[in-house]
Order: structure tokens, then C-alpha cells, then sequence
């Protein structure tokens, strides 16, 4: 019997007594599909956030922000930058006349639903033009806000998530009485962890002059350049354009940097314990069957073939364990809504993504630590000295 007629059969026989060995083979499986939920639902918080931020990019909108600030609430422009930035090469147009619209960004403290503690709500100042730039936005209940009138405007997430902001109440913020009108969506983006207002309301409310920033819809992706380069050389502005997709690109990676590692650093944990765990499991199994492993090797079945059924075990064990961790992680947390400090410290809701990037990933984990749990007790199997093994030593 050549090498490869010896792996089969070992290999089949060791899985065909696995029943025989439930308890033990359980401990990888449990185990190993404790592992496997952790990490993708932990990795699956750093998608559905990343996600969130980066859906709502468009490379064809630019934010417009003054010179050297990294955040919408950090940047301020002037009240007749607009008017300047109307002149600026690449700014697409349509009947409504050049898709430029100023906004304000500001956070107020509204109690959250859960526990009744405040929580910062970002509250955008819009222009009617707004709407055509940021044409994500859609209403699915109520009304949208009519200018001129302190009425709001929230996102599903944001009203699911903080008290008041139900349609027909009112909200005392920053010293006026809004009136909630509608609710929208956004293609499931940051803007639905918002309040959207009438921006010129908004900022005589707070007595302000001018805006924190311009969003602009450029005629094509290709103009970015050409309008940036107008923006910087014109001394007036002192402002400079990101790419909106940029833009939440960049303010989506220190949170999910470090949710990812905090990820991973807790599935490391968890996965030293889970290979201890294997290698007792295998080390066992290996010992109380040393005198049929003995038996093989004295009829003749080669030490690589009895190595190899043994990692194979190991992995078939710790296959199942993986697929049930993934399955538990889909079943559990795909679609959990949660919340967490984003941009300018303003709460952000997003839904955990469980995709199928992360299913693979935690496959190839319980893969590794099954490997690595089997290996060592393979290869005690294949050296232990037959007569040794006979005696029941």
C-alpha cells in the first residue's frame, strides 16, 4: 500500500471514530468557534463604521475648507466666499445656477434613547442647493424642512437613536424651538447620524457670519484639480478642496485602526488559549490511542501518513469550529446598529458588517490554529517508539 493509500485510510478511519471522541473533539470546536465570533464581530464593528464614512463620498463633490483645517467644525469662511468661489473653474450648473451651497456644522447635547444621558447630535446648517449636491438625501417620512422656519430634519439613525426628534416635536437647541418635520436617509452614510436645519436660521441663531465650509458638485471628477488649484491661488479665500470621498476616507481611519486592532488583539488572546485548548484535546487523543498508532506502524503504515491524518483531524475539527463562530457573527451582529465617537466628536451610527472578506478571514484563522494545535501532537504520534507504544507506555 503506497503513502497516499495509507494517508486515506488512517485519515478515514481517525474521522469515522471522531463520535467515539465527542467530549474531547468538542473542546477544539467550541473552542475555536468562540475565537472565530469575536474576531469577525469585533472586525465587522471596523467594516460597518469604515463603510458609513466612506459611503458617503462622492469623488465628483468637493468640500471646500479653510487652509490647514482637518475638520468640517474647525473650518470657517468668510460669508462672501461663496460669491468667490462661484467664479472658480469646474463647478457644475444646472437650471437652479451653480451647485454651490455653504453649510455650518455644529453639536448639541440631545439625551439618547437607551439610558436618557446626553450625547452630541451634529446639526448641519443647509442651502437649498444642498439637496442637489448631496443627492443621497431622500425623505421617507414626513416632510422636508421649509427655509425661512427654525424646522429640522433628522436621519433615521440619528432619531432611532437619540430622544425627541420624532416627528411633530419640538427640541429646545441652542436657545430656539426647532420643530421636527421629517426624517431621511442616505444611502445608509454619515448623514443619517445628523440634523439637518435652514443654515441661514441656523447661524443668525448663533449669531455668526458666514459658514464652516462650501460643498460644491464639480462638472466631472477630472475638474478636482483645476478647481483646486484656483482655490489656492486666489490670496482672498485662503481655503483649500478635499474630495468628499477623501475626506471620510481619512476621518474613518484612526477609529478603525483602532477598533481593528483592539480586534485582533483580543482574538490573539483568545486564540493562545484556543491552541492550548487543541493541543491538550490532540495530545490526549494521541495518547490513548498510542497502541493503535503502534499497530499501524508495525503493519507497515509509514510516520508521514500517520502525521498527516492527524493534522487533518485537527483541521476538520477546527473548520467546523470556524464555521460555526462565522455563523454565529452573521447570525448575531450583520446589521447591529451601534454607536461611536466620530468626526469633531459627534456621535456616529453604523450598522456592523459581516461580509464576506471577514467570514474568509476568520476561516483561515481557525485554519492556522488548527494547524498549529495538531502539529505537535502528529509528530509525537509518528516518533514514539513502537515497542514503547505496544507495551501501553
Amino acid at each position: 500500500m503506497n503513502s497516499l493509500s495509507q494517508t486515506f485510510s488512517i485519515t478515514l478511519m481517525n474521522l469515522q471514530n471522531l463520535p467515539a471522541r465527542l467530549g474531547a473533539s468538542l473542546v477544539i470546536v467550541v473552542g475555536i468557534a468562540g475565537v472565530v465570533a469575536v474576531l469577525i464581530a469585533l472586525l465587522s464593528m471596523a467594516k460597518g463604521f469604515e463603510g458609513t464614512l466612506q459611503g458617503s463620498g462622492d469623488p465628483g463633490t468637493a468640500l471646500v475648507l479653510r487652509m490647514g483645517s482637518d475638520t468640517e467644525m474647525a473650518s470657517t469662511l468668510c460669508s462672501s466666499c461663496l460669491g468667490m468661489l462661484r467664479e472658480k473653474p469646474g463647478v457644475a450648473q444646472t437650471d437652479q445656477g451653480l451647485l454651490i451651497a455653504g453649510e455650518t456644522y455644529v453639536i448639541t447635547d440631545i439625551p439618547k434613547r437607551a439610558n436618557n444621558s446626553p450625547a452630541n447630535l451634529p446639526m448641519r446648517g443647509v442651502e437649498p442647493r444642498s439637496f442637489l449636491i448631496r443627492d443621497e438625501v431622500k425623505i421617507v417620512e414626513g416632510r422636508n424642512l421649509e427655509f425661512g422656519k427654525f424646522e429640522l430634519i433628522a436621519g433615521v439613525k440619528a432619531a432611532n437613536q437619540f430622544r425627541g426628534l420624532d416627528i411633530g416635536n419640538r427640541l429646545k437647541i441652542r436657545g430656539a424651538s426647532w420643530e421636527v418635520v421629517g426624517l431621511f436617509e442616505a444611502n445608509g452614510g454619515i448623514f443619517e447620524s445628523e440634523a439637518w436645519v435652514d443654515n441661514t436660521v441656523l447661524v443668525s441663531n448663533l449669531n455668526r457670519d458666514g459658514y464652516n465650509l462650501a460643498v460644491v458638485k464639480l462638472a466631472s471628477p477630472e475638474d478636482f484639480d483645476s478647481f483646486n488649484d484656483a482655490l489656492k491661488k486666489d490670496p482672498r479665500l485662503e481655503s483649500e478642496a478635499i474630495r468628499v470621498s477623501q475626506y471620510y476616507s481619512e476621518q474613518s481611519k484612526s477609529v478603525t485602526a483602532l477598533i481593528t486592532n483592539f480586534g485582533y488583539s483580543v482574538g490573539i488572546i483568545m486564540a493562545i488559549g484556543a491552541i492550548f485548548g487543541a493541543l491538550n484535546t490532540m495530545y490526549s487523543a494521541v495518547s490513548t490511542r498510542s497502541v493503535e498508532i503502534a499497530t499501524l506502524r508495525a503493519l507497515g503504515f509509514g510516520p508521514v501518513p500517520i502525521v498527516i491524518s492527524v493534522m487533518v483531524e485537527a483541521l476538520v475539527l477546527a473548520m467546523i469550529g470556524g464555521g460555526i463562530g462565522a455563523t454565529l457573527a452573521y447570525l448575531f451582529f450583520n446589521g447591529y446598529t451601534a454607536s461611536t465617537m466620530g468626526d469633531a466628536f459627534s456621535q456616529v451610527s453604523f450598522d456592523f458588517a459581516v461580509t464576506r472578506d471577514l467570514i474568509m478571514r476568520g476561516i483561515i484563522w481557525s485554519c492556522a490554529l488548527g494547524t498549529i494545535g495538531g502539529l505537535f501532537p502528529a509528530i509525537l504520534a509518528a516518533r514514539q517508539p513502537v515497542t514503547v507504544a505496544l507495551r501501553g507506555r
